[in-house]
C-alpha cells in the first residue's frame, strides 16, 4: 500500500512524486510511455527560470534523478482503471498488475495530435511521418525534410532539423507564425528553410514509406512534393478516458479541476497538460505538481 501513485512521468508527474516524497509520502509513479513526457522531445528547454538552456530531456532525467535519490519506487506500465474501495483507498489497474494507494494524482499529460489526411494513412507513421523530430530526424541528415506546424514545437523542429538536414520545408495554414518571437526570428534567418505559407497538408503518398505529400496552396491548387520524411507538430490532445469513473471531463476531453488541482472525487488529484486550464508550460506543470501534492499530503493527514 502506497501513500501516493503518481500517473505519469511528466514534469507535472515527477514534481509531485518530489513534493510527496519530501512530505515524507510513500510515492509509486506510473508511466506508460516514455520518462519525461513531452518535454524530453523538446530540443530546448529556455523558458524555465533560473535555466538559461537545457535540453528537455536532461531536464527531464534531472528530475528523475532527484526523485528517485529521495526513494520514489517506478514503473513502466499504463493505468488503465481508477477505482475507489469501500475503506477509502484507491485501486489502479495498469495492464499488467494492480496497485493500492490512499491517493492518487493523475499527470498523464497529453499525445501528440495526429494529422487526419484524405486516405487516413496513418501507416505510414513511423515510415516517413514522424511526430518526434529529437527521435527521428537524424536519419535524415543531408537529405530534405518537412515539418508541418505554426507554433512553438514545429519551430523548435524546424531549427532543429535545420542543422544536419539539406533543406527544412515548412508548411502552415496561415501566413503567420504562433509561437515565440525569438523563435520566429531565428527561424526566418536559416537560408536552408523555406516556409510554405497558406497550405493545408491533405494526403501522405507512398506504399511501404512515404514518397511525397500533397497539399492545397492559398489559390486552393492540389500540388505535390517528393519528400521522404515530414514531422508534424500540430498540437496535443489528452488521453483520459481511462479515468471517467472518478473525475468529470470537459468537451475537449481534459480533466476538470481548477488551480486545486482536485477533481470530483476526494483523494483524486490532478497536474499537469491533462487538466482544464488556460496555459500549458513546464512551469505551469511543475506548479500544478507542486499544488497536487501538497493537497494531496494535507488529505492523508486528514484520514
Amino acid at each position: 500500500m502506497y501513500d501516493i501513485i503518481v500517473i505519469g512521468a511528466g514534469a507535472a508527474g515527477m514534481t509531485s512524486a518530489l513534493y510527496a516524497l519530501r512530505n515524507g509520502k510513500t510515492v509509486l509513479v506510473l508511466e506508460g510511455d516514455s520518462l519525461g513526457g513531452q518535454i524530453a522531445t523538446s530540443p530546448r528547454l529556455e523558458n524555465y527560470p533560473s535555466i538559461k538552456e537545457i535540453s528537455g530531456e536532461a531536464f527531464a532525467d534531472n528530475l528523475f534523478e532527484q526523485i528517485t535519490a529521495l526513494g520514489a519506487e517506478g514503473e513502466i506500465e499504463k493505468a488503465v482503471r481508477i477505482e475507489k474501495r469501500a475503506d477509502k483507498t484507491f485501486s489502479v489497474r495498469t495492464e499488467y498488475n494492480e496497485y493500492a494507494a490512499k491517493s492518487v494524482i493523475i499527470a498523464a499529460g497529453v499525445k501528440h495530435k495526429h494529422l487526419r489526411t484524405k486516405h487516413d494513412r496513418e501507416d505510414l507513421v513511423g515510415k516517413g511521418v514522424y511526430y518526434c523530430a529529437v527521435c527521428d530526424g537524424p536519419f535524415y541528415k543531408g537529405r530534405e525534410v518537412a515539418v508541418i506546424g505554426d507554433a512553438n514545437t514545429a519551430l523548435q523542429y524546424a531549427l532543429l532539423l535545420s542543422g544536419y538536414c539539406k533543406k527544412v520545408y515548412v508548411y502552415t495554414l496561415f501566413d503567420k507564425f504562433f509561437g515565440d518571437a525569438s523563435l520566429v526570428k531565428a527561424l526566418r534567418s536559416k537560408e536552408n528553410i523555406e516556409v510554405r505559407p497558406n497550405t493545408s497538408v491533405v494526403d501522405f503518398i507512398g506504399e511501404k514509406e512515404l514518397e511525397a505529400i500533397e497539399y492545397t496552396d492559398k489559390d486552393g491548387k492540389l500540388c505535390r512534393q517528393e519528400i521522404p520524411a515530414v514531422f508534424v507538430a500540430i498540437g496535443q490532445v489528452p488521453d483520459n478516458a481511462a479515468f471517467v469513473n472518478v473525475v468529470d471531463l470537459d468537451k475537449d476531453g481534459y480533466i476538470a479541476a481548477d488551480e486545486s488541482c482536485k477533481t470530483k472525487t476526494e483523494g483524486v488529484f490532478v497536474a499537469g497538460d491533462c487538466r482544464t486550464k488556460a496555459v500549458r508550460q513546464v512551469s505551469t506543470a511543475v506548479g500544478d505538481g507542486a499544488v497536487a501534492a501538497t493537497n494531496a499530503s494535507l488529505y492523508l493527514e486528514s484520514l
